[in-house]
């Protein structure tokens, strides 16, 4: 299948209550153990691309490139997003040069009239082209490509006017954080949650830092109208224990166990397994 704005997959979730996982890619095994897995479960998915992550890969052309050559080569049939994370205001105009399919503009550093303004200014130049936009009020706690956010509580006013810019999907921080969660983490503010989907006139929401946040909660929030669910960093763990595992004992020094495709067998396929677990959580397989 043709890889597609995000918009409808994340309307059909909204509606039917299930989430889409976005999970972020960061090279070949990543978009290899997400499409070939999306397609066992018939589960739609978006892939998700940091600006740290499209240099690494060689830029959003050869991301694009690689996720296209890979949909066709695996004859995948559900719908793909290619969906640029936490974007600048300049990533985020080269994301969709590059044919970025869903474009997240964070600009919630910025003085909120300015994020607004900038907001508003993308969803234009995105919607022209068909391409879905996510915004975000309130920083995500935890640290992602450099990016550190304390974890603030979003204020639903503002959000309010920020989803009015005609966003597809919108990005509160509700106490949620990337990376691995604290032992004294508070858990995710269900009140304040509830009062953005009610003042956003039913926009789908976005849950950043979905790794380490505890299944029931994960569902509740999808039940308070939590249509994407974003999975980085446990994804890289279990890439990094299998492939640790694999090391430690000795399976590089046999034969060509050194050979890179035996040695990230085991991580790709920990990342399969993941992510499968995910689908199963977020309620998404067989919706394609």
């Amino acid at each position: 299948m043709a890889v597609v704005s995000a918009k409808e997959m994340l309307l059909k979730a909204h509606k039917e209550g299930y989430g889409v996982a976005q999970i972020n890619i960061n090279n070949l095994e990543w978009i290899k153990a997400v499409l070939t897995t999306v397609e066992e479960l018939k589960s739609p998915v978006i892939l998700g691309v940091s600006e740290g992550a499209a240099k690494y890969m060689g830029g959003y052309k050869t991301v694009m490139a690689m996720v296209h050559a890979l949909d066709a080569f695996y004859n995948v049939s559900v719908p793909v997003a290619v969906h640029l994370d936490h974007g600048t205001y300049e990533g985020a105009y080269k994301a969709l040069e590059a044919g970025f399919t869903s474009i997240m503009f964070d600009g919630s550093h910025y003085p909120f009239e300015e994020n607004l303004a900038k907001t508003k200014e993308i969803v234009a130049a995105c919607h022209a082209k068909g391409v879905s936009v996510e915004a975000e009020v309130g920083a995500i706690g935890g640290e992602e490509d450099g990016v550190i956010g304390g974890g603030e509580i979003a204020d639903p006013k503002e959000c309010k006017l920020i989803a009015a810019t005609g966003v597809d999907m919108f990005a509160a921080g509700i106490g949620n954080i990337h990376g691995k969660y604290p032992a004294n983490w508070k858990g995710l503010n269900f009140e304040v949650l509830k009062e953005v989907q009610d003042v956003t006139g039913g926009v789908p929401l976005v849950l950043h830092g979905g790794t380490g946040i505890p299944a029931e909660m994960v569902q509740k929030a999808i039940s308070l109208g939590v249509s994407k669910i974003n999975v980085n960093t446990e994804l890289q763990l279990v890439f990094a224990e299998a492939t640790r595992k694999y090391i430690e004992e000795g399976k590089d020094l046999v034969g060509k166990g050194f050979d890179p495709r035996k040695l990230l067998a085991p991580g790709y396929e920990a990342m399969k397994k993941t992510i499968k677990e995910k689908i199963e959580v977020f309620g998404s397989a067989n919706k394609a």
